[in-house]
């Protein structure tokens, strides 16, 4: 079996990056960028007639237009009036409890949504879920540069992956500033 090694400007598409920067800059951007400052400031969902009023120089048309794109392209769920996701932030009760550092807290999409607040944000934030094989809990600080200081409310190991084959039935939770993550098969 030959395995094929590549470097990241190999892996790099540029078609998807492409797309990411049209979401980033396109003419939608503006109003998702109003939906995530929402979502920031108060939580969600946010209703649409919020958003059209908020948005000097838009018709409410143009602002219903610009939310249309932003769910066709799955950046955000538009539901009934609403705006009930926005990644990385969910209107929705999810695992993943983001605490921003006013101590305002807010649902993330995923464990990688969750991560990815810190630098959005350009602050440090604390993470809250649970281990999805044992139920402890887990904690984690933030920043936009990474992991910060220990903040795990359950055990926590450390281990290299060699020690983890060594110890069937351990399982990793964040620690120390590492975030640790292992699977097992008990």
């Amino acid at each position: 079996m030959l395995l094929e090694i590549k470097t990241a400007d190999e892996l790099r598409d540029p078609v998807l990056e492409a797309r990411w920067a049209e979401r980033r800059e396109g003419p939608q951007a503006e109003v998702l960028r109003y939906i995530l400052g929402a979502f920031v400031e108060r939580g969600g969902p946010i209703p649409v007639r919020d958003i059209e009023a908020a948005l000097a120089g838009r018709t409410a048309a143009q602002a219903r237009q610009a939310l249309a794109t932003l769910d066709e392209t799955d950046l955000i769920f538009l539901e009934e009036g609403v705006v009930r996701l926005a990644y990385p932030f969910s209107a929705t009760p999810t695992p993943f409890v983001v605490r921003l550092e006013d101590g305002q807290e807010r649902f993330a999409c995923c464990a990688i949504d969750a991560l990815g607040i810190a630098p959005m944000l350009g602050a440090r934030v604390v993470i809250r879920s649970r281990c999805h094989h044992c139920g402890e809990p887990l904690e984690l600080a933030v920043d936009a540069t990474g992991p910060r200081g220990r903040h795990d409310s359950g055990r926590s190991v450390q281990a290299r992956r060699a020690d983890l084959r060594r110890t069937p039935g351990r399982r990793a939770t964040m620690s120390d500033g590492r975030v640790t993550v292992y699977w097992s098969s008990t």
